[in-house]
């Protein structure tokens, strides 16, 4: 029988294997993509990944453990929760705070949310599933960010919560905002799922809320593939954050351990039999929204270049705000002050007043591979599924519209180059300028 290599030669040969299969290649105008987004992987990535199929684990296990660990002195919390995606992160950083387990501080059914009216529909909809009611505020042009006077007075007597996400990657306005849940009582849910990175005087997002969210789908700033995290501050919040995560159980028990509490058959809870198996009681009407080791792996491999990853962002981000600076027309996009976004994308809104059509523009571009987004759902008031649901709006959203016909966005990830940038940059100023139509 041939010889079976041992671990380490496996890792090095798949190590060889993707470096040389995930070489960049050369970049042709028009004919190679210039995708707004992107997983950047490498030959260790890969490797990682191997390791960790190669334990035969496959639910969470020390890979698991090492990533939440990293990310949470990463971020700058107590701890963070591994999840299956961002989407799910933010349906349970804000179902944990619904837990009665957190006494008068619960959030409960009825009880006020403000948010924005734009953005991505998983930062609305644990607002609706939790049977609360969210209130809407307009956003900024430039920072895409709540208006902050709007958001000071959208606040009323039975507001208890406030759940807005750091669109494209730039910090709102987090000294108003945590002002206002200390003056009022509020629980801050913080989305950040586009802004892994992004800071807020010198200290970085996701460490500022009672719970706070990450998403690490392969467009955003590191991948698990699908995956998510949700950031706390609180041991009390997180055992709630984990039971919602873990279908609801009671028992906060590590995947492959028992008896942490040291008292496994001697729990009395609601209407069970005493000394009923504390592994099998349920607190929560909970999920299962667990990520795997194998995702954890590659994420803590791409931790380690997530400074990389945020530095490239941001010279991305400058490549591209030089090319446009001088372009009539052209909305340009504006940090928060105070903060240094590591930025997901390059927002442009076209002026009301430039005679340019939107979706020509963005025809053009894709005809181009040029890759382009809008900024989610844009008033999400408008987008059918929420014709009708119970809420509160807080102000006029003559912004949300304005992003919703006017407003686009052009990639910063880390594998565009300096080259591709330029194209992208030449065909949209052309356009702008009416040097080439569709």
């Amino acid at each position: 029988m041939p010889e079976v290599p041992d671990r380490a030669e496996i890792l090095e040969q798949v190590r060889a294997f993707a470096t040389d299969s995930l070489a960049e290649k050369e970049f042709v105008p028009g004919e190679s993509p210039a995708p707004v987004s992107g997983k950047v992987l490498d030959g260790d990535d890969i490797a990682t990944l191997v390791d960790a199929c190669l334990d035969g684990w496959l639910t969470a296990g020390r890979f698991t453990a090492d990533f939440q660990r990293a990310l949470a002195r990463y971020v700058g919390v107590r701890s963070a929760s591994f999840v299956n995606s961002g989407s799910s992160a933010n349906l349970v950083a804000l179902s944990a705070l619904t837990s009665p387990k957190l006494g008068d501080r619960a959030l409960r059914p009825g009880d006020e949310v403000v948010t924005v009216a734009t953005g991505f529909p998983t930062t609305l909809n644990p607002i609706i599933q939790n049977r609360l009611i969210p209130v809407f505020v307009d956003v900024e042009i430039g920072t895409y960010d709540a208006v902050g006077e709007q958001l000071e007075a959208a606040i009323g007597p039975k507001t208890r919560a406030i759940m807005m996400a750091h669109t494209l990657g730039n910090p709102f306005d987090l000294d108003l905002v945590t002002r206002l849940c200390k003056q009022h009582h509020l629980r801050l849910v913080e989305d950040s799922c586009d802004a892994l990175g992004s800071t807020y005087g010198g200290r970085r997002v996701g460490s500022f809320g009672d719970t706070a969210t990450v998403s690490f789908y392969p467009a955003h700033h590191i991948t698990t593939g699908e995956g998510g995290a949700v950031f706390s501050r609180s041991p009390l919040i997180t055992k709630q954050v984990e039971s919602f995560r873990d279908w609801g159980r009671d028992c906060y028990c590590e995947t492959g351990h028992d008896n942490t509490c040291l008292k496994r058959f001697q729990w009395q809870l609601g209407d069970l039999p005493a000394g009923y198996d504390h592994k099998y009681i349920y607190s929560h009407i909970g999920y299962n929204l667990k990520g795997t080791d194998i995702q954890a792996a590659l994420g803590l491999s791409q931790l380690n270049k997530l400074d990389f990853f945020v530095a490239r962002r941001k010279e991305n981000f400058a490549h591209l705000y030089a090319r446009f600076a001088d372009v009539e027309g052209l909305i340009l996009p504006v940090a928060t002050p105070r903060s240094d976004p590591a930025w997901f994308g390059f927002p442009i809104t076209l002026a009301p007043d430039l005679g340019v059509d939107r979706e020509e523009l963005m025809r053009l571009l894709e005809t181009k591979k040029i890759g382009t987004r809008l900024i989610f759902a844009g008033n999400m008031l408008r987008q059918p599924a929420y014709q009708g649901i119970e809420c509160r709006v807080a102000s006029d959203l003559r912004n949300s519209d304005l992003v919703m016909s006017r407003s686009f966005w052009l990639g910063t990830y880390p594998g565009l180059t300096a080259d591709m940038l330029d194209f992208m940059a030449d065909q949209v100023i052309a356009f702008v300028t009416g040097r080439v139509r569709l």
